[in-house]
């Protein structure tokens, strides 16, 4: 915005200078836009309202005057003063542009339109071109002009990939459009598998577990070997069980798990789950077979990279487990969990270098995640998988 006022100050002066010589008009253009300039925006109210009294044929008072008003929200005043701009200069510099915006914030979205998408699309400017796109983004909306909010949306998270504001307003066009296709989902096919499985999917999320479940059961009885239901009912029956500690739950989970692999044997979502359920219940080599069926079909698992060298150390297999924490720290080497086993198995080879620097490695992590909890930094979705942790008996510093 500093530089669209610096650029209507100076063509302010220009114009000014060639066209009067009078005191008075000096004196209330320095004054307003050096107020202008500082953001002080009654006193340049004052000093243009008076300008314009003065030189009511000099179209960049108008221009700044607008821009005053729309800096103050007073946008019925700032379309006037925009206007009166455009009619004495029509090529006059990002006039229209906020001409656009002003009629925007007063709800004419429909006459906005083409000097948003022109701003938008054409301006070099990065800062007005990200305002444009904010407000182009809400008039398609109100004019539920849907897909084109979401293609603008897309475009500006392109440009602005760290804007918080961007991220926040794509995020509502979004979701918007994801509920008004799931809502047209419900009218032209409320009894299909699609339906079923998209309110499945929202109660798994809200953790519904109940009507998660039964509509998953009615995904399957619509179509009997469709993949991925089976692992998804094992996922909510293993969220449940967390809830209320129910053995009968975790037991029904591991068998909808074992399903899913009938269904489909490249599933390594369901392999692994299989294989941590052996794991922890101390069942060595049957955790190492779907460990490695896992794998078979996702290398770069990295849980299951975690899992499968758990499950060979506690087959005293530590050199053969060392390759599998290597690969998970390639993956991902903020994982404490995998500088802990990783300490653990350089300890058992007799690395004794190796071993204290995975240490350090875990417990600079590990004091990281801590602080980063107490402050309430980490939201987390719920995980796909169930994620490897640190054993209870590990030493933490």
């Amino acid at each position: 915005m500093l530089r669209f006022r610096i650029v209507l100050c100076a063509c302010l002066t220009a114009s000014l200078s060639a066209q009067s010589s009078d005191i008075a008009v000096q004196r209330y253009s320095e004054q307003g836009q050096r107020a202008l300039a500082e953001g002080r925006y009654s006193e340049a109210e004052q000093a243009f309202e008076k300008l314009r009294e003065l030189e009511p044929g000099v179209a960049e008072v108008h221009a700044n005057l607008g821009l005053v008003y729309f800096e103050e929200r007073k946008y019925e005043q700032a379309l006037q003063a925009l206007r009166q701009a455009l009619k004495l200069k029509p090529g006059l510099p990002r006039t229209g542009t906020f001409l656009a915006i002003s009629l925007n914030e007063l709800g004419q979205y429909g006459d906005a339109l083409p000097g948003l998408e022109a701003g938008f699309r054409q301006s070099a400017d990065a800062s007005l071109k990200r305002m444009c796109g904010l407000q182009l983004m809400r008039a398609y909306s109100n004019l539920q002009q849907d897909s084109k909010a979401v293609a603008v949306a897309l475009e500006l998270n392109r440009l602005y990939p760290d804007d918080p504001e961007v991220l926040y307003q794509t995020g509502k066009v979004y979701g918007n459009f994801a509920f008004l296709t799931m809502r047209k989902l419900s009218e032209v096919a409320p009894a299909s598998v699609w339906r079923h499985q998209a309110l499945a999917e929202a109660s798994e999320s809200q953790e519904a577990y109940d009507t998660a479940i039964g509509e998953y059961r009615q995904v399957l009885a619509l179509d009997a070997h469709r993949p991925g239901i089976h692992y998804r009912i094992g996922r909510t029956l293993l969220a449940r069980s967390r809830q209320t500690t129910s053995a009968e739950d975790a037991a029904g989970a591991l068998t909808e798990f074992e399903r899913e692999l009938e269904v489909n044997p490249t599933n390594a979502s369901a392999a692994y789950e299989i294989g941590e359920a052996h794991r922890t219940a101390g069942q060595f080599q049957d955790a190492q077979r779907f460990f490695e069926q896992a794998l078979k079909f996702y290398p770069d698992f990295e849980e299951a990279q975690l899992g499968l060298a758990s499950a060979l150390m506690s087959q005293q297999m530590p050199k053969s487990a060392l390759s599998h924490l290597q690969k998970a720290i390639r993956l991902n080497s903020a994982d404490e969990v995998a500088w802990y086993r990783l300490s653990q198995v350089q300890r058992s080879l007799g690395n004794t270098a190796e071993a204290q620097e995975a240490f350090a490695k875990f417990q600079q992590l590990h004091q990281q995640k801590a602080m980063s909890e107490e402050a309430g930094k980490r939201f987390l979705s719920p995980d796909e998988v169930t994620r490897q942790q640190l054993d209870s008996n590990a030493p933490l510093m």
